[in-house]
Order: C-alpha cells, then sequence, then structure tokens
C-alpha cells in the first residue's frame, strides 16, 4: 500500500506542481494586463490634463482698498494720493479668478514689476473659500 500511496502522491505533486504553473502564468498575464491599463489610464490622465492646461485664467495682485465717498472720487486729479488699508511691507494679495491664492512682495525684473510670492493659500483653504 505504501507504494501505491507512494506514487499516487507523486502523481498529485506534480499535478499540483502544474496547477502552481498554470497559476503563476495566469497571474503574470493578469499583473501584465493590469499594469497595461495603470499605462493607458496614466497617460488618458495626462491628455485629459493637457485638455485644460492652455484655458486663459485672470490673475491680479491686489496692493490695498480704500472707501471713498462720491465726493471725494470726482476731486481726485493728477498726482492725488489715495490712502489704502495695507501698511508699507504688507504683503500684496494673489488672485486668480476672484479667488485668493497666495501674497507676495514686490519686485522688479527687468523694468517691470512682478511678485514673488512668500504664502501660497493651502488646498483646503482654497476650497473652503468656493463655499
Amino acid at each position: 500500500m505504501n507504494s501505491t500511496s507512494g506514487s499516487s502522491s507523486g502523481a498529485e505533486t506534480r499535478k499540483m506542481e502544474k496547477i502552481d504553473e498554470k497559476a503563476v502564468k495566469k497571474l503574470t498575464e493578469l499583473s501584465d494586463e493590469i499594469q497595461a491599463g495603470d499605462k493607458a489610464l496614466n497617460k488618458m490622465k495626462v491628455q485629459n490634463l493637457d485638455f485644460i492646461l492652455d484655458i486663459p485664467l485672470k490673475v491680479a495682485v491686489e496692493l490695498g482698498r480704500s472707501k471713498v465717498v462720491i465726493r471725494d472720487l470726482l476731486q481726485i486729479a493728477q498726482g492725488s494720493v489715495i490712502e489704502l488699508d495695507k501698511l508699507a511691507g504688507e504683503p500684496l494679495e494673489v488672485y486668480v479668478n476672484g479667488k485668493m491664492i497666495a501674497r507676495g512682495e514686490v519686485v522688479t525684473v527687468g523694468e517691470k514689476f512682478g511678485i514673488r510670492l512668500t504664502d501660497i493659500v493651502s488646498p483646503v483653504e482654497r476650497i473652503e473659500t468656493l463655499k
């Protein structure tokens, strides 16, 4: 009986090895398909992102604000000074499509003005301003 059970277990072992080989082969094929799908999905994400990259946005930098009455507004002439609510040296605010996204300081770039960003509003804060 030992010889029968011995040969039986050898056959079962070979059968299990074949099943294991088939399972490994199938898993490898599935893994390759998943990787190919991931690559295709990533490519689609990039293409979808490319679709919106050329949308123009309005960027504005605010130096400060002031409230004036109509009488004072009508008296403004060249050389007039309008007092703003910000102190000298305070950071300017950067708005994109009317939503504040950053603060910064004025710099000159050649003969033009620019703004060096010193503080970026977190994505969570930006989302909260949309509510």
